[in-house]
C-alpha cells in the first residue's frame, strides 16, 4: 500500500471550513435488504444466498437512452450571465457498444463523490489526478449551495425550511473558487458532474417527506445556483465552466439516500437518465426504477463476510468507531484495512463472477486520519489496472446499459454476484 502523498499528509492538519454533516441512513428505506445494527446498515445476506433478481426496468424505453450531440461548430457559446458556456461535446467518452454473443461484459467500477467541496485538503485535485494516472473517470456530485456565497444564503429557499438554512456549512470565498476551477477541469478530463441538491436535509422534513413538487423546487434551484454563480459571487475574473448544466447533469444522489420515489418522479421532467439515491441493494446488475436507471450502494462482504457493508466510507466510519471522525488512531491501521478488505472481496466477487458494476460512493473528508481515501487510493490502483477493468463515470455506465438488449440485461439480473456462468448462455 503506498503511503499517503505530502499534500495528504498536509490536509489531514487542516479541517475544511465548509464541513459536510453527514446523515443516517434510515431503517425504513433499508428494510427490504438490509438490517440496522448498532446504528449502521448491513445486509444481513450472506455470500452464498442467491438474490431475487428484479426484471423490471430493462431499457426497453430508448426515450431514456443519451441522445447523439449535434454537430458542433467549434464556436464557443457563453450562456447566461457568463457562468456556464458550451465548448462542444466532452471528449474522451466511453464508446458504448452492445456485447457481441458470447462475450463476457466488462467489469465496471463507478467511483463516486458526495459535495464536491474542493477544500483546503485538495482532494478534489487529488482524485482528478488520480483517475488521469489509472485511466479511470469518476462522477462527483456536486453541492448546489457550494457555488453560493453565505452573505446570498437567502436566495435558497429550502423546501420546508425557513429561508436561507442549510444542514450543512456555506463555503467560504476561497472554497467557491477552487470548486469552480475544479469542476471545469473535471469535466474536461472525462469525468461527470452530477447532483448532491443543496441543503443536504436529512429526517424530518428531509428529502424523505419532500413532495414531487418540493424536489422539483430543489433541482430548479440547483440549476440556479450554479449557472449563476457570477452574479451571486462577483467573481467577473474567473472563466465560465466549459459546460452547460442542464445538458451535463442527467442524475444525482440524495442527501442521506432519502426520498429516492419523489424525487425519480421529479428527475423524469427534466430529462435525468439514473438516479444513485437508492439506500442499498445486493450487488447485482442494475435495473431501471419508474424509467430511471437504478444504480445504490451496494452491499460487500465485511468481517469475514459475516454481514455485508453498505458501499459508502461513512458506513464503514459508524460501523468501526460509532460516528466518531477522530478514533483511537492505534486502531486506524487496523480500520483502514478492513475498509480495503471490504472494497476488495465485493470487486473480487463479481469481476470473477457475475461481473455486476461495483458502486463506491464517498466524500472529500479525513475522517480518522483519512483511512477511507487512502482505502479508495488502493481500490483504484489496484482495481482499474486489471484486464477488462473499466473504471467510469454512472453517466458512462448508463450509455453502456442503454445499447444493450434487454433480454441480455434480464439474463444479466438472474446471476448470483459471484457466479461464473457460461457467457455463451447468457449474451446471446
Amino acid at each position: 500500500m503506498k503511503s499517503p502523498s505530502g499534500r495528504r499528509r498536509k490536509a489531514r492538519e487542516q479541517r475544511r471550513t465548509a464541513a459536510f454533516h453527514p446523515g443516517f441512513l434510515t431503517l425504513a428505506a433499508f428494510l427490504v435488504v438490509a438490517s440496522l445494527t448498532a446504528g449502521y446498515l448491513v445486509l444481513n445476506r450472506t455470500d452464498n444466498t442467491a438474490p431475487t433478481a428484479s426484471s423490471s426496468g430493462d431499457g426497453k424505453n430508448a426515450s431514456a437512452q443519451a441522445t447523439k450531440e449535434p454537430e458542433w461548430d467549434g464556436k464557443t457559446k457563453v450562456l447566461g450571465d457568463g457562468s456556464t458556456s458550451y465548448t462542444g461535446p466532452q471528449e474522451g467518452r466511453l464508446k458504448a457498444e452492445p456485447l457481441k454473443p458470447g462475450e463476457k461484459p466488462p467489469q465496471f467500477v463507478v467511483f463516486s463523490w458526495d459535495g464536491a467541496l474542493s477544500g483546503d485538503d485538495e482532494l478534489f485535485q487529488h482524485y482528478r489526478e488520480m483517475a488521469e494516472q489509472y485511466n479511470a473517470h469518476m462522477t462527483f456530485f456536486l453541492t448546489g449551495i457550494y457555488l453560493l456565497p453565505k452573505s446570498k444564503a437567502d436566495l435558497y429557499s429550502p423546501p420546508q425550511h425557513p429561508k436561507g438554512s442549510a444542514a450543512i456549512s456555506f463555503p467560504t470565498d476561497e472554497h467557491i473558487r477552487t470548486t469552480l476551477e475544479q469542476l471545469g477541469e473535471a469535466w474536461k478530463e472525462g469525468n461527470e458532474i452530477g447532483t448532491h441538491f443543496n441543503g443536504h436535509f436529512c429526517g424530518a422534513k428531509g428529502g424523505g417527506d419532500w413532495s414531487v413538487e418540493e424536489w422539483k423546487s430543489e433541482i430548479d434551484q440547483f440549476f440556479a445556483f450554479v449557472e449563476n454563480w457570477k452574479t451571486n459571487t462577483g467573481y467577473t475574473d474567473m472563466d465560465p465552466l466549459p459546460f452547460d448544466f442542464k445538458k451535463e447533469v442527467v442524475g444525482g444522489r440524495a442527501p442521506c439516500l432519502e426520498g429516492q420515489e419523489n424525487l425519480v418522479k421529479a428527475a423524469k421532467s427534466y430529462g435525468w437518465r439514473y438516479d444513485a439515491s437508492s439506500p442499498g441493494a445486493f450487488q447485482i446488475w442494475p435495473a431501471k426504477k419508474d424509467g430511471l436507471w437504478d444504480f445504490p450502494l451496494q452491499g460487500l462482504p465485511y468481517d469475514g463476510g459475516d454481514v455485508q457493508a453498505l458501499s459508502m466510507d461513512f458506513n464503514f466510519l459508524y460501523n468501526q468507531t460509532g460516528g466518531e471522525t477522530e478514533g483511537d488512531p492505534a486502531k486506524q491501521p487496523e480500520w483502514q484495512q478492513q475498509t480495503i478488505d471490504a472494497y476488495m472481496a465485493g470487486f473480487n466477487r463479481v469481476y470473477y463472477g457475475s461481473r455486476a458494476p461495483l458502486f463506491i460512493g464517498n466524500h472529500f473528508e479525513q475522517w480518522n486520519g483519512g483511512i477511507y481515501m487512502n482505502a479508495v487510493d488502493h481500490v483504484i490502483e489496484n482495481v482499474c489496472t486489471k484486464k477488462d477493468v473499466k473504471c467510469v463515470s454512472f453517466k458512462e455506465l448508463a450509455d453502456w446499459m442503454d445499447v444493450q438488449k434487454p433480454e441480455t440485461l434480464e439474463r444479466l439480473r438472474t446471476l448470483d454476484p459471484a457466479q461464473s456462468p457460461d457467457w455463451k448462455t447468457v449474451v446471446k
